[in-house]
């Protein structure tokens, strides 16, 4: 189990960077071959966009459930649109499959949601957590002083970046 950080911590990052969150919806659990070969390629994606930080890709957070929820952070949109496109990387072939054998058969359902984060416009607060969401792709910092409510964490990332 990951070291738990025993105080209140928030967060700073910067410039603007992207959140995207995704997952899939298993529509047919008995359509095993539909779907498992879906729930497949993700992890694939994960292991290839850790290894190349050049892509843009900051890191991600799992949230459990089955099937469960990613949610990326990226530097731009951009270099997730590039990615997504990228006909070598493990995106490409596998989007192409999914809309080659289950398009919309209604078998397992895919989504995705984007968000651009402009600096400072963004809060979180950790407490008694291991690095987590934007914690592991951020610079975690005490909440403290002008940080230690969510009002001023907002504010106050609004104006400084680095510490």
């Amino acid at each position: 189990m990951a070291k738990t950080i025993n105080q209140r911590m928030t967060v700073n990052i910067e410039g603007d960077f992207v959140v995207f969150l995704l997952g899939m919806r298993i529509n047919r659990l008995w359509k095993m071959h539909k779907w498992i070969p879906v729930a497949k390629a993700m992890p694939k994606m994960l292991i290839e966009l850790s290894q190349k930080p050049e892509s843009g890709f900051l890191g991600f957070q799992m949230f459990g459930g089955i099937p469960p929820v990613i949610v990326q952070y990226w530097r731009t949109f951009e270099q997730l649109e590039a990615y997504a496109k990228d006909s070598e990387g493990q995106h490409y072939p596998a989007w192409k499959s999914f809309n080659t054998k289950i398009r919309s058969n209604g078998d397992v359902g895919i989504w995705h949601e984007t968000y651009k984060v402009r600096a400072g416009e963004y809060e979180c607060i950790y407490n008694n957590m291991p690095k987590y969401g934007l914690g592991k792709v951020g610079e975690l910092v005490p909440a403290v002083g002008k940080k230690e409510y969510a009002a001023q964490r907002i504010v106050a990332s609004m104006y400084t970046t680095g510490s």
